[in-house]
């Protein structure tokens, strides 16, 4: 189609995994025309067909970056020193709707504080989830909410394995192994579900949530399958308290593990849901040994 006649998207975040992972499922359909939306334009000249300059935290530089866009798609990011993602999502969401944009796109997570009764304290999940009423009430022609899973990459990031105390290589955390509870995913995958959301308004634009699931795990699970495939990982399960103190923002990980307990990653049977995003994005997403396989190495001795 030509650039002439595909329909922009504006794609917040778009140098993140998030909205990396847009950028690139969006591009390769060849109906849509891809904004990416950064702080710093001049260091992404080719992340997408235009590389527009905007900023969450400086809501007069949004209008402009969606005018003329049929949809947005937007992710906050909580754990950015700082970051306010009511503030910003609520300038986003007017400022697209003051742009005449048709389709908006929000990345949610579970309201963990409904679905726990006010048991957990979970706030990057909670805070993100009260977001979703001001995407309805805007009024959009279309909105679609995406749910990002625990992400694969975690495994290498923010929850890589440590030497623990016994001389072994794994994990010590506050959540029982044999609870099957983990709803995982390559995060760069969620794009697929965003693009097919774009593409199919009828099916998915109707305030549908749409969650990215690769696989359904326990931890001991997780660990099975990364030694079967030569790692040699250990587990042990610690009690909450401790673990709670022995980080800055320990604490909430620990909620969250008590959360995913008590009530698994998406809080519910979300079975029909996920069927929906793996049918607009038209793939099901990578199952974690698939990914594992390419992504976790084996180290030599």
């Amino acid at each position: 189609m030509s650039s002439k006649h595909r329909k922009v998207i504006a794609v917040i975040g778009a140098t993140g995994q998030q909205g990396g992972g847009v950028v690139s499922a969006l591009q390769a359909r060849d109906q849509f025309k891809v904004r990416a939306l950064t702080r710093d334009p001049g260091k992404h000249r080719e992340l997408a067909d235009e590389v527009v300059a905007a900023d969450l935290n400086r809501p007069e530089t949004l209008k402009a970056a969606f005018e003329g866009a049929h949809g947005v798609f937007l992710v906050t990011n909580f754990w950015e020193q700082g970051t306010d993602e009511l503030k910003q999502a609520t300038a986003a969401i007017r400022a697209a709707k003051d742009a005449g944009v048709k389709h908006f796109v929000w990345s949610t997570l579970p309201d963990v504080e409904a679905i726990g009764s006010g048991k957990f304290n979970v706030p990057h999940f909670t805070g993100k989830s009260k977001i979703d009423r001001i995407v309805t009430e805007a009024g959009f022609a279309n909105h679609s909410f995406v749910i990002a899973p625990f992400y694969y990459q975690g495994l290498l990031g923010a929850l890589a394995a440590q030497k623990q105390a016994d001389g072994s290589v794994g994990w010590a955390l506050p959540l029982d192994p044999t609870a099957r509870v983990i709803h995982m995913g390559d995060i760069t995958e969620l794009g697929n579900i965003v693009a097919g959301a774009f593409a199919h308004p009828d099916d998915a634009g109707n305030g549908e949530y749409l969650p990215l699931v690769g696989d359904f795990l326990s931890f001991n699970e997780i660990v099975e399958t990364l030694n079967r495939q030569g790692h040699d990982f250990s587990y042990k399960q610690v009690p909450r308290e401790s673990f709670a103190r022995s980080f800055p923002g320990a604490t909430e990980i620990a909620e969250t593990f008590g959360y995913w307990e008590a009530h698994t990653y998406l809080g519910s049977d979300s079975s029909d849901q996920i069927a929906l995003a793996n049918k607009v994005a038209g793939r099901q997403p990578s199952t974690f040994s698939t990914w594992a396989r390419v992504n976790f190495p084996v180290q030599g001795p």
